[in-house]
């Protein structure tokens, strides 16, 4: 539906321009063509979405008045079915009132022109348009490879296949429970995920090891909160989850790693993860001792919140979500 990861001077961006008047069209394609784009033209929004569905297109240009859907109508559409990809639009209007403005950035456009336009101005926001365009895409691919290394990673070891995926769904359901808005729910959800990225540069024997841990391999073990961390903070879009992964094994009581941070000092989303990661290895099977129920886990969470481990407030309210799960059949997978 969307174009695939790519340099742009490496292929021409396809612009979609969708106008019902076919003079219009006409002069931009024109226009496009001579900046070096490739152009697909609708004279209606569904032979619009038509195009969109079934070409690579870059990035959109529709006008706002058009009969049956209109311009604002159609640039949601086309933002909806894009979902996770980045289409940028533009919206050429007549219309200067604010209350039109609002309507359109309301319906997801990246930018508003009035008409009539200038050539020079339109190129330029179309190829600001496009490079953002392009650094999302790289973000994406790059995120896509780490969260490829995740799975990876787990996949060598049976005892800690899903465990990543299981934390990252659990701290997405515990922060909408605390009433975290979507965004921040889905910034948690990624730290749930990625939170144990630092142990792939860590030997199989040694996480998988039945037997007591040498203090030398405790060591490494330990390392895996900052490696994580190293790996992550290339990408700007990982910044927001750094805390999360560095600072999951800090305690409530300082004595922590690997800064020995205590209370307040931990960030909320590594309290938050600290607790979850707890549950998800009291119910799941390790090599030197077998998974706890969810009901005795939940259980023993309850008699330790006060112990030091785990922030007091946050642990309750953890509890009284899983209780609540646990009272509707909630199964650990």
């Amino acid at each position: 539906m969307t174009s695939s990861l790519r340099l742009y001077n490496e292929a021409n961006p396809s612009i979609l321009v969708v106008d019902d008047m076919p003079s219009n069209l006409e002069l931009l394609e024109a226009i496009f063509q001579k900046a070096g784009f490739s152009v697909y033209k609708a004279t209606d929004a569904l032979s619009g979405l038509n195009i969109f569905a079934n070409n690579p297109v870059d990035l959109a240009v529709l006008d706002v008045m058009m009969p049956g859907m209109n311009g604002f109508e159609l640039c949601k559409t086309l933002k909806d079915l894009s979902k996770q990809q980045y289409c940028p639009v533009i919206l050429l209007t007549a219309l200067n009132d604010s209350e039109s403005r609002i309507q359109g950035l309301e319906a997801g456009a990246d930018d508003l022109i009035s008409k009539p336009f200038n050539t020079s101005e339109l190129i330029t926001k179309i190829r600001s348009l496009l490079k953002l365009k392009e650094l999302h895409e790289e973000r994406d691919h790059s995120e896509n490879i780490i969260m490829t290394l995740v799975v990876a990673m787990e996949a060598r070891d049976p005892y800690t296949t899903g465990h990543s995926t299981r934390v990252g769904n659990l701290s997405r359901e515990f922060s909408s429970f605390l009433g975290f808005s979507e965004k921040e729910q889905a910034i948690v959800r990624k730290a749930g995920i990625l939170h144990d990225i630092g142990k792939m540069g860590i030997s199989q024997s040694i996480l998988c090891k039945p037997s007591t841990l040498t203090i030398d391999e405790s060591k490494l073990i330990k390392k895996h909160t900052i490696v994580g961390e190293e790996i992550c903070r290339p990408l700007m879009s990982m910044r927001s989850i750094l805390p999360g992964i560095r600072f999951h094994h800090e305690r409530w009581d300082g004595s922590g790693f690997p800064d020995r941070l205590a209370g307040e000092e931990v960030p909320m989303i590594a309290r938050m993860l600290s607790i979850l990661d707890s549950f998800d290895a009291m119910v799941s099977a390790r090599p030197y001792r077998p998974k706890k129920t969810v009901h005795a886990a939940l259980q023993l969470m309850a008699s330790e919140k006060n112990d030091g481990q785990w922030d007091p407030e946050l642990s309750t309210a953890f509890l009284t979500m899983m209780q609540t799960k646990a009272a509707e059949g909630y199964q650990h997978v």
